[in-house]
């Protein structure tokens, strides 16, 4: 089905670990557009039980699906993959952090490539999705890698929460609206 919505959604989807975010906003993408993107932040991983959970997620997408893997440059992908896609998932934000942070980014670089992202996502034309692991609900990390991170995540659902028209957490399978 293609979308006749005029206004161009872009919607977070946060959640706990397997909350059920992804399937959520994969099932949204499908009821409602015909040539989708997904953007896979996960690089490419030697886990043997990591690649499982990839091939289990490509498996849930047809062939209306076009993947990307793309561990860092979100906004620049996004911004010119648009013109070939009715619809943008990225998933997961928490992964790109931690790619961002594996890279060696200082916070400074990582906050700016949120801020790109952020604008990019107000500048789309067609609607995007994002899923990120809700970080705030956790204990607090015991060593300094880890606060940085969950430091870093937050911030970054703030500012892609911001950014967007609808935020909804994803409890159990369940979402709930929380924004739009």
């Amino acid at each position: 089905m293609i979308s006749t919505n005029t206004q161009t959604d872009s919607l977070l989807v946060l959640g706990g670990c397997r909350s059920g975010k992804s399937r959520y906003a994969e099932e949204w993408l499908n009821s409602r557009f015909q040539r989708k993107l997904f953007i896979a932040t996960l690089a490419t991983s030697n886990d043997q039980e990591m690649k499982t959970r990839v091939a289990l997620h490509r498996q849930r997408r047809d062939a209306s699906w076009q993947t990307v893997e793309e561990p860092l440059r979100l906004a620049a992908i996004i911004r010119g993959k648009q013109s070939e896609v009715d619809a943008i998932l990225i998933d997961c934000l928490s992964m790109w952090i931690s790619n961002c942070l594996f890279a060696e980014m200082s916070d400074t670089a990582i906050e700016e490539e949120v801020q790109q992202l952020a604008l990019a996502v107000q500048k789309l034309t067609v609607p995007v999705v994002m899923v990120a692991n809700e970080v705030g609900l956790g204990l607090v990390p015991d060593n300094p890698l880890g606060r940085r991170f969950r430091d870093l995540a937050g911030l970054t659902n703030q500012q892609l929460a911001a950014a967007c028209t609808k935020v909804i957490f994803v409890a159990a399978g369940l979402p709930l609206p929380l924004k739009g």
